[in-house]
């Protein structure tokens, strides 16, 4: 007659009969074999009679699974003598007849070469063969079960392959899977092994690797444990993770079973966690020891200072590639600007700019209209850097057309308007627009809540046009119209149009540049266009000397000879 025979746990030793149809087994008083364990579900499995003197187990849906020679069952399985069946940390050998005693054979050795389900006795009469197979097994019984090693040899040519691929770390995606599939080389008994690295106050799983494919499915990290680690900055063994106080929150322990682990903190040069590797095996008789802890724990010290350089390295690739695109941008910016000075006959022009950063939000331009008119636009989109130059880009475009398909300035500029608040960036623009007519000096005015241009008489008197029919900045109001403002330019005349870059430059003591300093040196410039325009840049420049460039600086300057 077959029986079970209880080869761990607290029934050591105890047999149970197959004697009836249906054996079940579970933690319920009732059951044929009760199992006093807390993890056991009420009914837990059946051991089938089939006939014949065959016999099946089966699992009853329990919540932490039957295992059959280290493999977890799913549906109705044949048992053959010999065979280990484990719940949870209580094992039994089954024996299809009475008094066979245990055998272990070829069928209880997985693919991999390892010994899931081997179970060894001391006995003074085992053969030289079984003591050979030990021997290069590095078998050792503990009451946890088989234990499973590699040789010292064995580890320490793994802890120098690891110390080549991280003193070689350049891109971690590459190096970092070499560092798990070593460590499953010393590891014999783990079953699988990840790697998660703090990214933006987020732990994200960077490197995973199991030693089964099939257990690809249903990896899970444990929040828990990885917390536990990186605070601590400790590294931690347990080697019965579903019952250690430690792990009783982490839900992934017991859904998937995992039965020792194995978790060593990834510190930066500073002592910083950066992460954390862990290793875990989902089988009993396969744990983890103190040995164990020091080795991972050494090849994690070397691993998060290779990270830490790693990232380092990264940061700085990524801040050539930026700096490339940024000048790529800068470039493409400078497309959308004017080339050179109009050269319209009687007017002579200077124009300066220079964005805060590589790019800049400020924009200028001057656009030939088809009735011989040209138009001179300086605007400022609110903020600096890609986000204010990409709506600048829009701007132009949007500006040149709106401009050359409509005559009377004020409708195309509100047509601009309407067409920017359509985009919904939350961002605004101070705009700037006069239409010259050459030949009579006319000057139409349609200004967005920009600072009105500044207007030098040849007697040195300077004002500002315009104001009565000041609007909103584009972007605003969608439906707002704008007004028209005009007046005639005298030969003599100047025009000076720039952006809150030149009048709100602070110095040293957070003293702003200001319009009434800018009034006084337009009113004061005396001599060739180019030369004044120069003088009131190098007056900005020589103010907020020794401090950082705060916003994007305009300047544009109309003069009738």
């Amino acid at each position: 007659m077959a029986f079970l025979q209880a080869i761990s746990g607290s029934g050591f030793g105890q047999r149970y009969e197959i004697s009836k149809a249906e054996t079940v087994l579970g933690r319920h008083p009732d059951c044929d074999v009760t199992i006093d364990v807390g993890a056991v579900s009420r009914q837990h499995a059946r051991v089938h009679a089939t006939g014949e003197q065959g016999y099946e187990l089966e699992d009853l849906k329990s919540r932490n699974g039957t295992f059959l020679n280290g493999q977890l069952i799913n549906g109705r399985t044949v048992l053959r003598d010999g065979d280990l069946i484990r719940i949870c940390d209580v094992e039994y050998s089954f024996n299809a007849e009475l008094d066979s005693g245990f055998k272990a054979d070829d069928s209880s050795v997985l693919a991999d070469g390892s010994s899931f389900g081997v179970l060894l006795v001391d006995d003074e009469g085992q053969s030289g063969a079984a003591r050979a197979v030990s021997t290069k097994l590095d078998i050792r019984g503990s009451h946890h079960g088989s234990q499973l090693t590699t040789t010292s040899e064995v580890r320490l040519n793994a802890m120098l392959e690891i110390s080549q691929n991280l003193g070689r770390a350049v891109k971690l995606d590459d190096v970092l899977p070499k560092v798990l599939n070593t460590l499953f080389k010393v590891f014999l008994q783990a079953d699988r092994a990840f790697i998660v690295l703090r990214e933006g106050g987020e732990l994200v799983p960077r490197w995973i690797k199991t030693r089964h494919e099939e257990q690809q499915d249903t990896f899970r990290i444990s929040r828990t444990v990885m917390k536990e680690v990186m605070e601590s900055k400790q590294a931690i063994i347990s080697l019965d993770a579903s019952s250690d106080e430690r792990f009783e929150m982490a839900n992934s322990i017991s859904d998937f079973r995992i039965r020792s682990i194995i978790v060593a903190p990834l510190l930066d040069s500073d002592g910083q966690p950066l992460g954390a590797i862990q290793m875990d095996t989902l089988d009993s008789k396969r744990h983890f020891e103190a040995g164990d802890l020091e080795i991972l724990a050494s090849i994690a010290t070397q691993a998060g200072v290779a990270i830490e350089n790693a990232q380092l390295h990264e940061q700085v690739v990524q801040q050539q590639r930026v700096e490339q695109d940024m000048e790529l941008a800068r470039n493409v910016q400078r497309a959308f600007l004017p080339e050179k000075n109009p050269g319209v006959e009687g007017y002579e022009f200077y124009s300066y700019y220079h964005p805060a950063d590589q790019i800049g939000g400020d924009y200028y331009d001057y656009i030939p209209l088809p009735d011989g008119r040209l138009a001179i636009i300086v605007a400022d989109v609110v903020g600096h850097g890609v986000a204010a130059a990409m709506l600048m880009a829009k701007l132009s475009a949007e500006t040149r057309f709106l401009l050359a398909s409509e005559s009377n300035p004020a409708l195309a500029i509100t047509r601009l308007n309407q067409r920017l608040s359509t985009l919904g960036v939350e961002k605004f623009v101070t705009f700037l627009c006069l239409v010259l007519e050459p030949q009579s000096g006319r000057l139409e005015i349609v200004n967005a809540g920009h600072m009105a241009p500044l207007w030098l008489k040849p007697d040195g008197c300077v004002q500002e046009p315009g104001d009565e029919a000041v609007g909103v900045p584009l972007g605003i109001l969608d439906e707002f119209e704008y007004e028209l403002a005009s007046i005639e330019v005298e030969h003599g005349d100047r025009l000076v149009l720039y952006t809150d870059g030149i009048n709100e430059a602070p110095n040293q003591t957070g003293e702003l540049f200001g319009i009434q300093r800018l009034q006084q040196l337009v009113a004061e410039g005396q001599g060739a266009l180019q030369i004044v325009g120069q003088g009131i840049v190098d007056k900005v420049t020589q103010f907020i000397e020794g401090t950082q460039r705060a916003d994007d600086m305009c300047l544009v300057i109309l003069g009738r000879a």
